[in-house]
C-alpha cells in the first residue's frame, strides 16, 4: 500500500518528464535536419545567437575589430564600432525551441570615433576589449567587479562597464564567459545534487542548511550527480529559506531547489539550464501571483530582451508555472485581507507582458493574468500562511506536485 502511494505521488511528474523527453527528442531531430540542410535561418532560427566559442576564435574576432580600426585610421576614415541593438523589441523574435532570440539583420547601434556624443564610449569599449583580449590570451579569468576596480575613474560606475561588456558580446556574438569575464553569483541551490567545480572542489548541495552559493563559473562545473525527480525554482530567498527550514526537501526527496533571490542573475539562469541539459527532469517555478513574479518566470523560460543573443544557454522553455497561480488564490478562498491591490507599476508591467512576443503562445498563462487583473489584487507567496503557517510546505506544494497542478 505504501509503495502504491509512493508511485502515485510521482506519477504526474513521471508523465511530465516522459512528455518533455519526447519533445526534446523531436527538437533535436529538427535541429539535425536543419543543420544537415543548412537551412537554420530559413526556418526561423536566428544565426545571431551565441554558444560556446573557442579561445582561438574569440581572439580572432577581437583581432579583426582591431585591424578594421587601424585600417580606417590609416585611410583617414573615422572608425566605427557597431553591434546589434539590445534595447529594441523589433530586433527580437520568438522561437518555441529557444524563447527570445535576436533576429537576423537586426537594427545596429553605432559608436563613432568622430562623434562628440560617443567618443568617450568608443574609448571605453576599446579599453574593455583590450582587457578581455589579455584575459583570453593568457587563459585567465576575472570578475566584472575586478575589471571595474582596475579603472574606476575611466568607467565611473559599475553599470557603465556592465553595459559595454554586453555590447562587446553582441559585437563578437559570444557569451560573456567566453571573454573570460565572470560575475559574482547571488543565487543559492540546495538538495540532492553533487558536482565538481572548475578548480576541482567537490560540492554537495545537501551539506548546508541554508543552501550553497551558485558557482561563478557554471560552464566549468562537471561530474554532476543527482537522483532528483524535479527542480523547484523559487523566486525569493525568504521563501527558499522557509522551505528549507520546514523540511520541504526531505518531504519531497529526492529533489533540487534553487533561487535567484528575485530577478535572477546570469549564473543562476545558466545553472538552471545546465541542470535541465544534464538531468532532463521537470523544472517547476514558484513565484508571487503578480505581474513582476510572472516576469521573473518568463525570464527563466524565455530569456530577456537585453540578453536575447545568449538565449540558447540561458533559457529553459520546458519550465512549468507551479504557483502561486491567481486561480489558486480564488480556489483556496485566501482572505482578501492579505491580498495587495495592484498598483500602477503592476498594471504597467501586466500591459508590457501582454505585448511580449511569446505571450500569445501561452493561453493558460493569459487566463491567469486575466484573473489577476479582474481581482485587482496580487498575492505574495507568503499569503498562504494566512491559511496555516506550514500550509505552503506541507499542503500546497506537495499536492500541486502530486496532482500535477502546474501550467
Amino acid at each position: 500500500m505504501v509503495e502504491n502511494d509512493e508511485n502515485f505521488k510521482w506519477k504526474r511528474l513521471n508523465d511530465l518528464q516522459e512528455y518533455l523527453l519526447r519533445e526534446e527528442q523531436l527538437k533535436q531531430i529538427k535541429r539535425r535536419c536543419l543543420n544537415d540542410r543548412g537551412q537554420g535561418d530559413e526556418c526561423g532560427q536566428s544565426t545571431l545567437n551565441t554558444g560556446h566559442v573557442k579561445r582561438e576564435e574569440v581572439l580572432r574576432r577581437l583581432e579583426r575589430i582591431f585591424v578594421d580600426i587601424v585600417t580606417s585610421l590609416s585611410s583617414h576614415r573615422a572608425p566605427v564600432l557597431s553591434y546589434n541593438s539590445r534595447t529594441r523589441w523589433d530586433n527580437i523574435q520568438f522561437n518555441d525551441d529557444v524563447g527570445l532570440e535576436m533576429r537576423d539583420n537586426p537594427v545596429l547601434t553605432e559608436v563613432r570615433f568622430d562623434s562628440a556624443n560617443s567618443i568617450n564610449k568608443f574609448g571605453v569599449t576599446m579599453k574593455v576589449m583590450a582587457m578581455c583580449y589579455k584575459l583570453v590570451q593568457s587563459n585567465t579569468y576575472s570578475t566584472k567587479r575586478d575589471l571595474y576596480y582596475n579603472e574606476p575613474k575611466l568607467f565611473g560606475r559599475q553599470s557603465m562597464l556592465d553595459g559595454v561588456l554586453e555590447n562587446i558580446c553582441c559585437m563578437l556574438i559570444v557569451p560573456r564567459r567566453c571573454l573570460h569575464v565572470l560575475a559574482t553569483s547571488k543565487g543559492f541551490i540546495a538538495g540532492g545534487l553533487k558536482f565538481t567545480e572548475v578548480d576541482g572542489n567537490h560540492i554537495d548541495c545537501s551539506s548546508s542548511r541554508t543552501g550553497i552559493l551558485v558557482p561563478a563559473h557554471v560552464e566549468g562545473i562537471n561530474n554532476i550527480q543527482s537522483r532528483a525527480r524535479f527542480i523547484l525554482v523559487v523566486e525569493k530567498d525568504a521563501t527558499f529559506q522557509k522551505l528549507l527550514d520546514d523540511g520541504f526537501l526531505q518531504d519531497l526527496a529526492p529533489s533540487i531547489m534553487i533561487t535567484g533571490k528575485g530577478f535572477p542573475d546570469v549564473n543562476t539562469r545558466l545553472m538552471v539550464r545546465k541542470l535541465w541539459d544534464v538531468l532532463q527532469i521537470p523544472v517547476l517555478c514558484l513565484v508571487d501571483a503578480d505581474p513582476h513574479g510572472l516576469e521573473i518566470l518568463c525570464v527563466y523560460k524565455f530569456g530577456s530582451r537585453s540578453m536575447a543573443y545568449e538565449s540558447r544557454s540561458l533559457t529553459v522553455p520546458c519550465i512549468r508555472w507551479l504557483g502561486v497561480l491567481p486561480s489558486d488564490i480564488q480556489r483556496l478562498q485566501v482572505s482578501r485581507d492579505v491580498l495587495i491591490p495592484l498598483n500602477k507599476s503592476d498594471l504597467r508591467k501586466a500591459k508590457e507582458l501582454i505585448r511580449r512576443p511569446y505571450y500569445q503562445h501561452l493561453p493558460d498563462w493569459m487566463k491567469e493574468m486575466q484573473i489577476l487583473l479582474d481581482m485587482g489584487k496580487k498575492a505574495e507567496i507568503q499569503c498562504l500562511t494566512a491559511i496555516s503557517m506550514d500550509y505552503l510546505t506541507k499542503v500546497y506544494l506537495p499536492n500541486k506536485i502530486r496532482y500535477g497542478g502546474w501550467i
